[in-house]
């Protein structure tokens, strides 16, 4: 989904616990766009942040710590096959969309670094080069 589809564009709100550390360094990555996430339901209601490349989605955070990664099958089917992610039922394949929940700084370690992997993808890094990441374990 395209930002301007989403709603009003507004700065991001500052979450809660250990989901704004992962916040703050997406935002603070270069080319990244934040701004507020709206509930789907009612465009008024903030329902978390929202983190683009240009015009394509990164992914979000909602308040309640709960990461929506924008993937690939791709690499989102190995994520969710190492158990790095769980399925989430948008978009057209499986692994189009993985998540993950926040609620310890270790998981918003985890968080920033799946954040990581799907903007490297974004920015041009080939997928075996993920991959390879992934296997490795490498954060």
């Amino acid at each position: 989904m395209k930002l301007e589809d989403k709603g009003p564009i507004q700065p991001p709100p500052v979450l809660t616990g250990p989901a704004q550390a992962t916040a703050a360094a997406v935002q603070s990555w270069p080319a990244v766009i934040a701004a507020t996430h709206w509930d789907l339901f009612n465009r008024t209601r903030v329902d978390g942040a929202d983190f683009y490349v240009g015009a394509t989605e990164l992914g979000h955070i909602h308040l309640n710590g709960e990461v929506h990664l924008a993937a690939t099958p791709a690499l989102g089917v190995v994520l969710l096959a190492q158990g790095l992610a769980t399925p989430l039922p948008y978009g057209a394949q499986r692994g189009d969309w993985v998540g993950f929940q926040i609620r310890t700084e270790a998981d918003a370690a985890h968080a920033t670094w799946l954040f990581q992997l799907n903007y490297d993808r974004l920015q041009g890094v080939p997928l075996a080069a993920l991959t390879e990441r992934l296997q490795a374990g490498g954060r």
